[in-house]
């Protein structure tokens, strides 16, 4: 059912609820606030989920790649000599977000925010951004977003092009169904903007930066790319993907 705004009762219900919940929870430095903050970690931010499924796979030998991890998995991480996590949905006011934090610096591991985005090509300044990361992080890292799915996909996969030189090809198997990745849906734009460089190339033989730098254009590239209904309604209705 929808409300008279065309929004999901359900959106509206976790964005009422949901501001009341962080309000209450704060910093969660008490037993009571502690619970809630768990409530919003498990329930809000779907982390209940992935009690049972991480996703957590090998990208490289120095790079993995992973949905949100819970506080027990970071300090793992640590304990298993991971000296960076990228998280890729960026600084929230959420309670998993304070979890990590907390947690990697228990572990020892550096927590590095860098958002990217699931349903939009990178932009210029965002690959050259990434580039930089890659090249001035400690090894080994995790790099996650909330599934594992899409944006660990697109960063796992620009990882392997423009970090460690392999083929598009190759990198574009990042962004594959049994990562949970729906190519069907909005986030099907990902796979867009791989399958533009590698026409590309294909083409003219043109390198990956200069295209970047001379060719590029991610508000075209998003005008062109189509999403199925089907996979929107998967993507987005079903699986709730940020």
């Amino acid at each position: 059912m929808a409300s008279q705004r065309g929004k999901p009762l359900f959106k509206q219900y976790t964005r009422k609820y949901g501001d009341r919940l962080r309000a209450a929870r704060a910093d969660g430095q008490t037993p009571w606030r502690r619970c809630l903050a768990w409530f919003e970690a498990l329930f809000v931010d779907h982390g209940v989920f992935r009690l049972l499924f991480w996703n957590k796979r090998k990208v490289s030998d120095r790079l993995w790649r992973g949905a949100q991890p819970h506080p027990w998995q970071v300090r793992a991480l640590g304990r298993q000599g991971f000296r960076t996590i990228v998280n890729l949905r960026g600084p929230r006011d959420c309670a998993t977000y304070l979890f990590e934090k907390q947690a990697a610096a228990e572990g020892g591991i550096r927590l590095v925010d860098f958002v990217m985005t699931s349903r939009e090509p990178p932009s210029a300044e965002r690959l050259h951004a990434l580039k930089d990361l890659f090249a001035s992080i400690d090894y080994p890292a995790l790099i996650h977003c909330k599934s594992g799915a899409d944006r660990a996909g697109i960063t796992a996969a620009l990882y392997l092009l423009v970090h460690e030189g392999r083929p598009a090809e190759e990198a574009k198997r990042q962004l594959a169904l049994k990562y949970g990745h729906i190519a069907q849906g909005r986030t099907g734009v990902l796979d867009h903007f791989l399958d533009a460089y590698i026409k590309a190339r294909d083409a003219d033989g043109i390198d990956f930066w200069t295209w970047v730098d001379t060719a590029y254009d991610p508000v075209a590239l998003r005008g062109e790319f189509q999403a199925g209904m089907i996979g929107n309604l998967i993507v987005d209705r079903l699986l709730r993907r940020e």
